[in-house]
């Protein structure tokens, strides 16, 4: 299958670089796999970006709101759910300011990791793309 995640490894968090978000999508489609997007353009703070993620991957209401719910909320309900076929991630625009500086992004980015680490075990792909404002 030509797709643009042929040479990417299943289960890995990277720079969005040379990828395209329409193409991602696209590929997420092909696979069958679920396709995650967050625009984190409007977000500055710490709180701006976890209410933005929630919102949009329509994440559960009881969400708590902070790094440990988020994990959970990707990872072990999803999986309890059932069969899950892979995920493509994408998050846009992570901001890069004094209310979230570096040590947040790095911090949001683990979360990710360790969720691609969580799925990984399972033999389930998980491709998390990003980039920075």
């Amino acid at each position: 299958m030509e797709t643009p995640l042929r040479n990417v490894r299943p289960n890995i968090v990277q720079s969005i670089r040379a990828f395209r978000v329409t193409d991602l999508q696209e590929a997420a489609k092909a696979l069958g796999h679920h396709f995650l997007y967050a625009n984190l353009a409007q977000a500055q703070s710490k709180q701006d970006v976890l209410d933005m993620i929630a919102q949009q991957f329509t994440l559960p209401t009881h969400f708590g709101k902070n790094f440990d719910a988020l994990y959970d909320s990707i990872t072990d309900p999803v999986h309890k759910s059932g069969p899950q076929p892979g995920f493509v991630v994408v998050l846009e625009h992570i901001p890069a300011n004094g209310k979230f500086d570096k040590e947040a992004r790095e911090q949001l980015l683990d979360i990710f990791r360790d969720a691609a680490d969580y799925w990984g075990d399972r033999k389930i792909p998980f491709r998390v793309f990003y980039s920075f404002q």
